[in-house]
């Protein structure tokens, strides 16, 4: 992509000198100028004169007799980082800030709005230096003063110069003593030691300007930041630095310590994938198109937290189980084939806990796991005791029951893969020649014997009361490649289910598909059905236990990774590299991708890298990624990621004015749904208020360069390899803005919370939902052997079924923090960004988003005791809380946090 020069104008002799020149570029480096073109404050006539003083140093600008003076203070706060937490892990990167502070400074320059009326040029900057003024446990302040004549006009910047040699991370900057009242400037950013980077630090004030309205001392900062946060697109990137740039996903693999650990390149021609940020880390030495691994993954500075939040910051707990818990597991359960022998082995991963091997410094996961790890009072080694799930202190047995399994299609933590059956017979798309015949083996008559004769299939399909999950199409291809690998099987699968008078879903059958194998084997399939004779009914119990391992590879590797955190990165990046800090659009997202970069880099290095959690404790095993790929290809669109067309394009709600929400679902009681659309609408007056005051005029839309810019790098670039598919809307009025931004924001918060946060309630008892299938079923080509096994002990043959012991405890681990609300978090609606607050019209529209967030919860908490709605409410049914947007902390399978931070 082509980069704005750092200088524009040409320069007007010939004759260059070096000038140290704060003022003239946003980086306050050495710039190279026009001896005529020298900055105002070379040329100014008044003199500075500097006065110590015992915290502060006092800059004194004398005006000339008849200029008035303002005295200002300005104060800078710091927050000192958490250094301690990393220093146990043995990770380099934290330190204790406080102690490099002690008679350090920083030095400030304010830069005016606007330029000199006289010269046309940029006015000078005045300079002063910040000493530490006071410290507490929470943060460091600096103090110094500013006489600033009333020519210099309104400060519309500062720059920062950090004289440490350590980086700080900068809260705030707050300038009092204006006519106007205090002018805050929200910084929340690394700042490099200069020693490190002599580029100086712009930070804008709180206003926000579309790119014309942008005062005209600032423009060129404006546009020089850009430039600084795109980068060139070369080297390696260092750890201080905040560039944004792009790379295919070619670091999932690690070929250098194993063949075997290769893995494709997501991005590209063969298997189309959004972007993620660019490292720049080499490639590795035994495959050019994969970039080597390393103990720490870059993300831009400005994205990472882990070393400024408190010890429960989420992506801590996440790190501390995989870095840390999942090693002492795998110590701990020596066997990683060995299965339950029973499911009362299961219960006791609740009761007695697995013990945990002596490690050095093993007592700080006390600290950041209390829910996990506890110290066993009579002797001297932790044990791994997990809570019990919500759902079986309601109900120890729901997970065995057909209603509830059909129920959580609904209501459970992927309510985003039921679909309405529209037509009939069923048929596969895939290549018969390939795959076998493209007929589905559900009949007409199967499903007519199981409704019983209330319909036939016509009419059930006509008066849409025929659903599906359908993994038929998207497995199948995988299927003998994942039989090739030790411990797991696959099928391609579709389960029909039947909406019942009452409103609640009913299933019928399950059919199991695998394709004809390489050694000669025609296809294999067969339907499955609820039944009271013994076998029939373990075989369903079964063909469950396959469909819930597909749902859950499903839910993790496209519902929560791919529609979630992986499409999200390249808003990110684009909004970064295209919106200023000072246009509204930036204001409006910043806090929706808070924490996701940071979050997604520790996931590219624990948990779908190649032999990582994902690989290790789901059935595609090491092809989970490709299969996102896949998925990415098939069946993500833009324009599908907003929950009503979600919803219209599965079947389940189809447009009607008279409805509420102007949508008319499929099936009304549908807790996900219901749910979801008033917190869509919720969100989508929020920013249609916003975006409204900001575009009064729709014709700035098309004329607002940056925005412009962002919606093509975003279509173009970071999600490149669909760029000519469809589904990507025009941006053209402040509607099309409207849709794209509550589609982003939808993303980040409901989609996200909704599923995510009830993982442990639904997943920690691992029988309601395996991640994993370990073997075929029993009547696929079976030997005399196998069918004895299962006829003289089936509860044996599920349990082999199930995951191991250690695959299970790691997921159970997993999920437990990836479902925890740390106490910080920062919930959407629940407080503004300092932006908003200063600008009237915003921050009432806000309040009102707010008071409309807080009517909701009470809309949820009706509907939950409602015993008409029989998919939330009943005995021992867990109440569906997970878009109720405010939680305490902890695993309470509700919250809706702004950005997808865990």
């Amino acid at each position: 992509m082509s980069k704005t020069p750092l200088h524009q104008s040409p320069p007007a002799s010939p004759t260059l000198v070096p000038l140290s020149k704060p003022s003239s570029q946003a980086n306050g480096g050495i710039a190279i100028l026009p001896v005529q073109s020298a900055p105002s404050i070379q040329k100014s006539p008044r003199k500075v004169r500097v006065g110590l003083a015992s915290n502060t140093i006092e800059v004194v600008a004398s005006p000339s007799p008849i200029e008035k003076s303002l005295s200002v203070k300005a104060v800078v706060t710091v927050k000192p980082t958490t250094g301690g937490f990393f220093s146990e892990l043995g990770i380099s990167g934290g330190f204790d800030m406080i102690t490099d502070l002690i008679g350090k400074t920083l030095l400030l320059e304010l830069v005016s709005a606007e330029l000199d009326p006289k010269t046309g040029q940029e006015k000078g900057t005045i300079k002063g230096y910040a000493h530490k003024n006071g410290q507490n446990e929470e943060e460091v302040t600096y103090e110094c003063k500013f006489e600033v004549g009333e020519e210099f006009g309104e400060v519309g910047a500062v720059f920062v110069e950090n004289e440490h040699h350590k980086e700080m991370y900068l809260k705030d900057i707050v300038l009092d003593g204006f006519a106007g009242g205090p002018i805050n400037i929200s910084c929340n950013s690394w700042v490099h030691s200069k020693y490190d980077n002599p580029q100086k630090r712009v930070f804008f004030t709180n206003k926000c300007y579309l790119p014309t309205e942008t005062p005209s001392g600032l423009r060129r900062l404006r546009e020089e930041e850009l430039v600084i946060l795109r980068g060139d697109g070369q080297g390696e990137r260092k750890s201080y630095e905040r560039i944004y740039d792009y790379d295919v996903y070619n670091d999932l693999g690690n070929p250098d310590s194993d063949v075997d650990k290769k893995r494709p390149v997501l991005g590209g021609k063969e298997f189309p994938y959004p972007r993620r940020c660019r490292t720049g880390r080499p490639r590795t030495n035994t495959d050019p198109l994969s970039e080597s691994r390393s103990g720490s993954i870059y993300v831009p500075r400005d994205e990472q937290f882990s070393t400024i939040k408190g010890l429960t910051f989420s992506a801590k707990t996440v790190y501390s189980v995989v870095h840390a818990l999942v090693p002492s597991l795998e110590t701990a359960i020596v066997d990683s084939n060995l299965g339950f022998p029973h499911f009362t082995a299961i219960d006791e991963l609740f009761n007695e806990g697995v013990n945990l091997p002596q490690l050095q410094k093993q007592g700080f996961l006390k600290d950041l796991l209390p829910r996990l790890v506890k110290t066993v009072t009579d002797a001297s080694e932790d044990v791994l005791r997990f809570e019990t799930p919500e759902t079986m202190i309601r109900d120890r047995f729901f997970w065995f029951s057909d209603e509830e399994f059909a129920r959580q299609t609904l209501a459970g933590i992927n309510p985003y893969a039921i679909q309405l059956v529209t037509e009939w017979p069923l048929m596969s798309e895939l290549d018969p020649k390939v795959y076998g015949p493209p007929e589905s083996a559900i009949t007409t008559e199967i499903i007519e014997r199981e409704i019983k004769g209330f319909m036939t299939v016509d009419e059930a399909v006509k008066q849409k009361k025929l659903f599906m999950l359908d993994y038929h199409d998207l497995f199948l291809p995988y299927v003998n490649k994942v039989r090739q690998l030790k411990g797991t099987t696959l099928y391609g699968s579709r389960t029909l289910l039947f909406l019942t008078p009452d409103e609640t879903l009913k299933p019928l059958a399950i059919e199991l598909t695998r394709p004809p194998t390489d050694d000669g084997k025609p296809q294999w399939k067969q339907v499955f059905t609820p039944t009271c004779h013994a076998t029939s009914m373990w075989l369903w119990r079964l063909a469950k236990a396959h469909v819930l391992a597909h749902d859950s590879g499903y839910h993790q590797l496209v519902s929560h990774w791919l529609r979630t955190h992986c499409a999200t990165e390249p808003y990110i990046i684009a909004t970064n590299r295209q919106l200023s800090e000072m246009h509204p659009i930036y204001k409006l997202l910043q806090p929706h991708f808070r924490y996701t970069m940071e979050i997604n880099a520790l996931a590219r290095g624990y948990l779908i890298n190649g032999d990582g959690i994902i690989e290790t404790t789901f059935s595609p095993g090491k092809y989970s990624m490709e299969l996102s790929a896949v998925a990415y290809d098939k069946q993500w669109q833009f324009d599908l990621q907003g929950l009503p067309n979600d919803l219209i394009s599965r079947g389940l709600a189809v447009e009607d004015p008279t409805a509420p929400h102007g949508h008319k679902l499929a099936i009304e009681d549908y807790p996900f749904a219901n749910d979801g659309l008033l917190l869509w609408d919720t969100i989508k007056e929020w920013v249609t208020k916003y975006v409204n005051h900001y575009y009064p005029d729709p014709s700035c839309i098309a004329s607002d360069k940056e925005l412009q810019s962002w919606w093509t790098e975003i279509r173009t670039v970071g999600h490149g390899d669909k760029k000519d598919s469809p589904g990507w809307p025009d941006l053209k009025t402040p509607s099309d803005l409207i849709h794209i931004v509550t589609t982003m924001v939808w993303v980040a918060s409901g989609h996200h919370a909704a599923v995510n946060f009830g993982q442990y309630t639904y997943a920690g008892y691992f029988p309601n939902r395996p991640t994993i299938a370990r073997t075929k079923m029993p009547v696929e080509d079976p030997t005399e052997e196998e069918l004895k096994m299962f006829w003289d002990k089936p509860e044996g043959a599920l349990l082999t079924c199930f995951p191991s012991q250690i695959q299970a405890t790691k997921v159970m681990a997993v999920l437990d923090v990836l479902s925890n609300h740390s106490p910080d978090e920062e919930y959407m609606g629940q407080d503004p960004e300092p932006a908003w607050k200063e600008e009237p019209v915003i921050n009432a529209a806000f309040e009102r988003f707010h008071g409309r967030l807080k009517e909701l919860e009470g809309i949820i908490d009706a509907r939950n005791t409602d015993q008409s709605f029989k998919n939330r409410s009943g005995a021992g049914i867990v109440p569906y809380e997970l878009l109720k947007p405010f939680s305490e902390p902890g695993v309470t399978g509700k919250g809706v946090p702004y950005s997808i931070s865990i």
